[in-house]
């Protein structure tokens, strides 16, 4: 009985350090993992930081486009607008005529 106890101790013992040897060689890994992850996560916000510039050339691009678009809309429906009111004005003083 006391030999299947020493043996069972040993078993332990002995798989205790597998696990252990084995959370070591995977915690290696992990922080290998997770220095290729760091290094590439810097190489792209490198690359996007670099990209800022044409951002903001095309967003303020985009502005002006459009700044510029609203005032030809906004002139053109004031005249439309303004022949609009000269034709209901005609109109208005023919039919009162």
């Amino acid at each position: 009985m006391e030999g299947i106890t020493v043996f069972f101790q040993l078993l332990l013992y002995v798989s205790g350090v597998a696990v252990l040897i084995s959370l070591v060689v995977l915690i290696i890994k992990l922080i290998y993992t997770v220095d290729k992850t760091n290094e590439i996560l810097d190489n792209v916000d490198t690359k996007v930081k670099s990209l800022d510039g044409l951002f903001e050339v095309i967003d303020s691009t985009s502005n002006a486009i459009s700044s510029l678009k609203d005032r030809i809309f906004d002139k053109f429906f004031s005249v439309l607008g303004k022949v609009g009111k000269k034709n209901r004005k005609k109109e208005e003083e023919e039919f009162y005529e």
